[in-house]
C-alpha cells in the first residue's frame, strides 16, 4: 500500500499546486488531501517539499502528455478543436482560482532551477505530442511544431488571463481565433 500512499500524496500535491502554487502549498494540506500520516512525508519524499513538488509537476506533465496522445488526428481542425475542448474545463477552473500545476512551479522564487527544468521538460513534451498529432493529421512537421507551441502558449496564457478576469472569456476568444485560423489554413476537403 506504500505505492498507493505515495501516489495519493503526489495527486494531492498536484491539486495543491493548481490551487495555491508552490508558495501556498503545505504539507498539512497534502496530508489532509491524501489521507496520509505525517510520517509518510519524509518516508516517501526524503528530499522534502522540493522533491514532492518536482515529482508532482512531472507527473502532471506526463498525464497531460498522455491525454494529448489520445487526440483524434482526423484533420488539423479536428486536432485543434479536440485540444480546445479538452482544455476548456481546465481553463475554466482557472477562472475560479485554479491553475496549471506545471506552470505553478515556474514562478517559485526559491527554485534553484530544478523546478524550471521540470516545467520546461513537461511543456516541451506537450508541444512534441501535440505536434505529433497535428503531423499525423497532415500538417507539415515544422508547421505542426509551430502550431503546437502556439496552442500550448494559448493554454498557459489562458490560465493567467482567465484567472485574472474571473471568467472564461479570454480563452473563448483565443479558442475561436485558433480554430478559425486552423480551418482557413488547413481546410478539410471531402
Amino acid at each position: 500500500m506504500a505505492g498507493d500512499t505515495r501516489t495519493r500524496m503526489i495527486e494531492a500535491t498536484v491539486a495543491a499546486l493548481q490551487r495555491q502554487g508552490v508558495a501556498g502549498m503545505s504539507f498539512t494540506g497534502v496530508l489532509h488531501g491524501s489521507g496520509a500520516a505525517r510520517g509518510a512525508i519524509y518516508h516517501h519524499f526524503p528530499g522534502g517539499k522540493a522533491q514532492i513538488v518536482a515529482e508532482a509537476a512531472a507527473r502532471n506533465g506526463q498525464d497531460v502528455r498522455a491525454h494529448l496522445a489520445e487526440l483524434p488526428a482526423d484533420s488539423p481542425p479536428a486536432v485543434v478543436e479536440a485540444f480546445l475542448a479538452a482544455i476548456r474545463p481546465v481553463v475554466e477552473a482557472s477562472a475560479s482560482g485554479g491553475g496549471c500545476a506545471v506552470a505553478a512551479v515556474t514562478v517559485d522564487p526559491g527554485d534553484d532551477g530544478t523546478l524550471r527544468e521540470v516545467a520546461a521538460t513537461a511543456f516541451a513534451s506537450w508541444v512534441d505530442q501535440l505536434a505529433e498529432r497535428l503531423a499525423a493529421a497532415g500538417v507539415p512537421s515544422g508547421e505542426a511544431t509551430d502550431l503546437a507551441a502556439t496552442l500550448i502558449t494559448l493554454l498557459e496564457g489562458a490560465h493567467v488571463l482567465c484567472r485574472a478576469a474571473g471568467t472564461l472569456d479570454p480563452f473563448e476568444r483565443a479558442a475561436r481565433t485558433a480554430a478559425d485560423l486552423t480551418r482557413s489554413r488547413y481546410p478539410v476537403s471531402f
